[in-house]
């Protein structure tokens, strides 16, 4: 346990962003495990965009890298795609 009050402070922010971060990627995993679920091609389109949006929200805000953002999005797409392509 720090003893003086700037680490003590600096363990406080550190939950704080620990607990924020945890969340954030919760959240995209909830939404990714959904997005390959059993539900209509029209959710799964509308589930796409929002969460494009998580994803490019959390690169921004550096929870995750811009490039593993880049990268599950590219994946999500091509599933898309090709669950849409299957339905034709």
């Amino acid at each position: 346990m720090p003893n003086s009050e700037s680490p003590r402070k600096r363990l406080r922010q550190d939950k704080k962003r620990a607990a924020r971060n945890n969340y954030v990627k919760r959240t995209i995993s909830t939404l990714s495990k959904k997005m390959v679920s059993d539900i209509p091609i029209d959710e799964k389109k509308k589930l796409l965009i929002e969460l494009y949006s998580k994803l490019d929200k959390a690169a921004k805000k550096g929870v995750i890298h811009k490039r593993t953002s880049s990268r599950r999005k590219a994946r999500l797409a091509a599933y898309i795609n090709k669950i849409d392509q299957a339905a034709e």
